[in-house]
């Protein structure tokens, strides 16, 4: 399976920001347990290439683990060097989509207006994260899909449980999910990763009842 359609099986991209060496490997292994296999580590977060390196090595083929928050294509070179399979952005950086592509993984940088959607695409984007959707709201990924219809799309921010089946079933292909999926400021310990699990098995139901 491609790398692309493994993000589009479950549906639900983590976005973890804040980890740290201690607690990146139950919270990882929590989510793909749950079902969620894509797992976005954000660079802002300390010691971010180190975490991706240990990451990718410990759940290898269980889970695909990429970065996000790139604004630039020398960090998208050096997390992709680390192990990073796709690279997230907040925004349309076309030096950053060329250097992604140039070595062999997943682009997929942030856009709002159909013209910054169409452009990331004609550049290389594989997927395309719209962000923020909360500010937009599913019916805006309705309308973006009449005159854009092969363009796979993706939202981030704000999403839920409540919400991420909304946007599923007017197109989008998967979605980016933060803090209501994953809070690192909580004690992650062996109940919260249980928790966690179920939580990340819920998204996933949702996604797929969507679908259905």
């Amino acid at each position: 399976m491609s790398l692309l359609n493994q993000i589009k099986d479950s549906g639900i991209v983590a976005v973890i920001r804040g980890a740290n060496k201690d607690n990146i490997i139950p919270i990882a292994k929590a989510l793909s347990a749950g079902g969620v296999k894509a797992l976005e580590l954000t660079v802002e977060t300390p010691k971010i290439l180190s975490l991706v390196e240990l990451v990718a090595d410990e759940l290898q083929e269980e889970a695909i683990v990429g970065v996000g928050t790139v604004l630039d294509p020398e960090t998208a070179r050096a997390a992709i060097m680390s192990g990073a399979k796709f690279v997230f952005s907040p925004v349309v950086n076309v030096d950053t989509i060329k250097m992604t592509k140039r070595y062999g993984v997943l682009s997929v940088p942030g856009a709002l207006t159909p013209t910054e959607i169409l452009t990331a695409y004609e550049n290389g984007a594989d997927l395309i994260k719209v962000f923020p959707a909360n500010i937009m709201g599913p019916g805006y990924f309705k309308d973006v899909h009449g005159p854009l219809p092969h363009i796979p799309l993706m939202p981030t921010g704000g999403i839920n449980v409540s919400n991420v089946g909304s946007y599923i079933k007017v197109g989008a292909v998967a979605a980016g999910v933060g803090s209501t999926l994953v809070n690192t400021k909580e004690i992650i310990d062996e109940a919260y990763c249980e928790k966690l699990t179920q939580l990340a098995q819920q998204f996933v139901k949702e996604v797929k009842r969507a679908r259905s």
